[in-house]
């Protein structure tokens, strides 16, 4: 008995060791479907507007982190860091790459056996009843049980596991620079509020002067009209001048209290918890280095995405390709079985089994073509979203570029124009008190003159906000390098 049992053991070790074996060299099969190569996109030498900018060099091919610093803004140096953490568009992208650093872990588990453990317990009373009550005894009890280990694997033959676990690590790459992208957004989303409510009160300072010299307008006109030396027409258009700029300026208000609620949203507090003081100063205009185009294909997390996207769905089609191969499914068992129960250990009770199975579909109604088909199409579709969003990156970076340069020379006719409508307003109004001219001439020169100083703020304003879009175009600070391999990072999160 001994020894039968001991050649048992001897055959479930060789049988073992055979599995092992196998399993190692099963695992170096063959992966079906093409493998990911990133189409090429045609890419220009420099930018059509680089004429007349810096060229970043190498080592600042971009905006470094913590990019806002560049507005020196204390109020955007404060809030900026907030966003990563507490903006809730972040938080919500931030979950979804968890989910799919998950979902990696999940494909990669089909790479190993499954391993189980069974145990079994029954109490049962032996002979029939009728018989026990006629001898007036009781049916004796056996209990019995067995205890077995069980395990299960369907090796990657054809590498549908690994082409799967490649579809879910390059899905989880584009859920990381989706998330880059997010935060990215909600940066500049962030930048952009703060630079509105700036120039809100920066307006407000304006309109604030205006109000008070048109006051100081009213005053004069006033005085004349009661001597009788100018019309009560004049001094109704003064005071319907003024009386327009009070409004104007209450109106600023409910444009400041939208952007400061924004600002609170984007940082993730309520409206109310967020309190910012009036400032008389804008945001300083950051000098933005334009790089090669070719460096927004590391440096845009939109096209990370894009790209990764496109890797994903050539992965895919390895998965579809693979249901037209047979599938293999190895079993085995070890363990103990006993009836009674005592001695369930003992060798003599030692029980195990080895199975395969294998599979293959025959006829399917065209449903593997169909499913090759549709996931080849997606792939086609990944491309071309690929190259549109390219497309799209230079014409931002573009856009940017030429907003700048011609606000730029904008800015300096306004300037001038400023400097212009400032002193023609005086000259006009002392020509009036002189006599010389009537009231309207006054009137008008200082409605150009206000006029004139809105639109230099509103071009000072567009030149950060375009300065604002062009870092966020490039890509803030954030580069491709920065993609993790989600099969390691998911242990870190």
């Amino acid at each position: 008995m001994e020894q039968t049992i001991g050649r048992k053991r001897m055959n479930m070790k060789i049988s073992l060791t055979v599995l092992a074996s196998s399993l190692a060299l099963l695992l170096g099969g063959c992966m079906v479907g093409p493998d990911y190569q990133r189409p090429k996109v045609a890419v220009p030498t420099q930018y059509k507007e680089l004429p007349g900018w810096t060229v970043a060099e190498p080592s600042a091919a971009a905006p470094k982190a913590d990019w806002w610093t560049g507005f020196d803004d204390p109020l955007l140096n404060q809030l900026e860091p907030m966003v990563s953490v507490s903006n809730q568009t972040v938080r919500q992208d931030y979950a979804n790459y968890q989910e799919a650093l998950a979902e990696v872990q999940q494909a990669r588990s089909g790479l190993f056996p499954t391993i189980g453990v069974t145990g079994s317990g029954t109490r049962e009373r032996s002979g029939s009843s009728s018989t026990s009550a006629a001898s007036g005894t009781r049916g004796s009890v056996i209990n019995s049980g067995s205890l077995e280990g069980n395990v299960s694997w369907a090796p990657d033959l054809w590498g549908k596991v690994r082409r799967t676990i490649e579809e879910n690590k390059a899905t989880a790459q584009a859920s990381e620079a989706t998330l880059a992208n997010a935060t990215l957004s909600e940066q500049t989303a962030l930048a952009t509020a703060v630079i509105e409510l700036r120039v809100a009160d920066a307006n407000i300072d304006l309109l604030q002067k205006t109000v008070d010299a048109y006051k100081e307008s009213l005053r004069v006109v006033g005085n004349q009209g009661a001597a009788g030396t100018t019309p009560p027409s004049d001094v109704i258009s003064a005071r319907t001048q003024l009386e327009n700029a009070q409004s104007s300026l209450l109106a600023l208000g409910v444009s400041r209290a939208q952007y400061a609620h924004a600002i609170a949203v984007l940082v993730g507090k309520n409206p109310e918890e967020l309190d910012i003081p009036h400032s008389t100063t804008l945001p300083t205009l950051p000098l933005v280095p334009a790089g090669v185009p070719s460096t927004l294909l590391q440096r845009r997390p939109d096209i990370a995405v894009a790209e990764r996207q496109m890797a994903a769905e050539n992965a895919a089609i390895g998965v579809a390709v693979s249901a037209y191969y047979p599938s293999l499914s190895l079993s085995g068992a070890d363990g103990f079985s006993q009836s009674p129960l005592a001695g369930l250990l003992h060798v003599a009770n030692h029980i195990w089994s080895l199975g395969a199975d294998v599979s293959e579909t025959v006829f399917d109604g065209g449903a593997r073509h169909a499913e090759v088909a549709a996931a080849k199409a997606a792939y086609e579709a990944s491309v071309a979203n690929y190259r549109g969003t390219v497309l799209t990156a230079f014409q931002n970076v573009e856009d940017d570029l030429s907003g700048l340069r011609i606000l730029a020379q904008q800015g300096d006719v306004l300037d001038s124009a400023v400097r212009d409508a400032s002193r023609g307003a005086d000259i006009a109004f002392n020509e009036y008190q002189a006599g010389t001219v009537d009231y309207t001439t006054a009137a008008t020169a200082q409605a150009t003159k206000l006029s004139t100083q809105q639109s230099a703020l509103s071009v000072q304003q567009q030149r950060l906000l375009d300065t604002v879009s062009l870092i966020g175009d490039m890509g803030g600070d954030w580069t491709a390098s920065a993609l993790g391999d989600p099969g390691k990072s998911s242990t870190r999160h």
